[in-house]
């Protein structure tokens, strides 16, 4: 985060510099001023970064992620995470794991990720859960969610992505299998469903059989845009 943030500060400063006639105007320098006046992410950000739909966009991500490391350097870790505001979401969770193992003396390798999504938003939730982590900004995407009995509906007319309530993912020791009735749905980072961009999968209570919300393509987003 640091790297971006400098990277940032320094082709702005030599940008605005460039533009007085100070220093010379570089190849780097120029491809910045164009993508920036056409409101696109200049290609030296977005290879330290991450991708988004527009400057404006990234820009606000930013702002957003720097606040959520900032708080918690400064006023210790919080109550709920934004999983978007992660470089590796995969490594947040698996450090969440070994936290859990290293508290219960357990083998990592007979711990499974499990996880149940609450009823709460994220600005209700005000205490940290016992164990485990609450993570938040989740968008389903080909289906809708009934908060009161917490498990997949039928989307609404014309909304295509629904913002989910906190989820609470934890770890257990030598739990049984997944029920078959769960849907079992994927997350990714951006709305570009790719292998790479795969983060994990999440169990989804459901009344209808999982394949019917497979046909569908139901899955959950970190990034909407």
């Amino acid at each position: 985060m640091q790297v971006v943030i400098k990277l940032v500060r320094v082709m702005l400063k030599d940008l605005l510099l460039a533009i007085e006639g100070v220093i010379i105007m570089s190849e780097e320098l120029r491809d910045a001023l164009d993508n920036i006046y056409d409101a696109r992410i200049p290609k030296i950000w977005k290879a330290r970064s991450w991708e988004s739909a527009s400057l404006g966009f990234w820009f606000t991500e930013l702002l957003d992620r720097n606040q959520q490391f900032s708080t918690w350097l400064r006023s210790g870790r919080p109550t709920k995470f934004w999983m978007t505001g992660f470089f590796n979401p995969q490594g947040f969770l698996t450090a969440m794991k070994q936290e859990i193992t290293r508290a219960h003396k357990w083998a990592l390798d007979n711990v499974t990720l499990h996880n149940e999504v609450l009823r709460n938003m994220a600005e209700e939730i005000k205490t940290p859960p016992p164990e485990g982590v609450y993570v938040y900004g989740l968008f389903l995407e080909g289906a809708g969610w009934d908060r009161r009995n917490s498990r997949l509906c039928e989307s609404a007319n014309k909304v295509l992505y629904v913002l989910m309530p906190v989820v609470h993912i934890f770890a257990l020791h030598n739990a049984p299998d997944k029920s078959p009735k769960l849907y079992q749905c994927p997350v990714y980072k951006k709305p570009q469903r790719t292998y790479t961009l795969l983060i994990t999968p999440l169990w989804l209570q459901t009344l209808k059989n999982p394949d019917y919300w497979i046909l569908r393509g139901v899955a959950l987003l970190c990034d909407n845009k």
